[in-house]
């Protein structure tokens, strides 16, 4: 079974967010669903790095023209670092030249675990679905090393800075966020007894990936692979 089935993401706008593999959700879906003759633009409410396998374009004339082209395209514009930032259309404006938007909609500094600050993350009113990422290497280890934002999470959880970032404790603060959207548990190949706990402990259904090597199910299943 394909993520994007796992997952319930199809047509219309998708925000991911979250830390642990973002950007690589992102690009899994959009393949799957180009895959399947959808018109795919992906982008970013936050910032992204341009990605080297599709073409980048900004303004809805350019965009038209890149997905004439092709299935898939990214919509964004020059920032700092080299990164991508939300280009001159607004989400819903994107979402009216395509099938499906996809919005890499959270900043996690590469690290596997986060909290939010209250403007965080940035999801727009368009949106229709919400997948939670939550990076699985960041369980066990000590909060200050694995988790941005340690402070908030902290705050949340009760814990200190060096206690370990434990299962009930994601979970706890992830809870204490209000946080809504399918979990995507991944890097579960790291942690995967820790993942599983995880899982359970999160509301509805989780799904466990192990993305760089193209592998998710849901919790408590058998293991599939794209």
């Amino acid at each position: 079974m394909e993520l994007a089935q796992l997952l319930g993401v199809g047509p219309g706008v998708t925000a991911i967010i979250g830390s642990g593999g973002k950007t690589t959700a992102l690009y899994q879906l959009a393949r799957e669903l180009a895959g399947q003759g959808r018109k795919v633009i992906c982008a970013t409410t936050t910032h992204i790095r341009p990605p080297d396998h599709l073409p980048v374009a900004d303004g809805g004339a350019a965009l038209e023209r890149a997905l004439k082209e092709t299935d898939c395209v990214c919509a964004g514009s020059p920032a700092a670092e080299g990164k991508l930032g939300p280009g001159r259309l607004s989400p819903g404006e994107l979402a009216k030249l395509c099938d499906c938007l996809l919005l890499e909609a959270d900043g996690s500094k590469h690290l596997p675990l986060k909290a939010h600050a209250p403007y965080e993350p940035v999801i727009p009113p368009e949106t229709g679905r919400v997948v939670l990422v939550v990076g699985a290497s960041g369980l066990g280890r000590p909060i200050g090393e694995a988790v941005h934002r340690p402070e908030i999470f902290c705050r949340l959880t009760g814990a200190s800075p060096e206690e370990a970032a434990t299962p009930e404790r994601v979970a706890a603060a992830i809870r204490a966020e209000g946080l809504e959207g399918i979990p995507l548990i991944n890097q579960t190949d790291a942690a995967p007894r820790a993942a599983e706990t995880l899982a359970a402990l999160l509301p509805g259904q989780a799904v466990l990936a192990a993305l760089e090597r193209g592998e998710w199910k849901y919790a408590g299943c058998d293991s599939g692979r794209r």
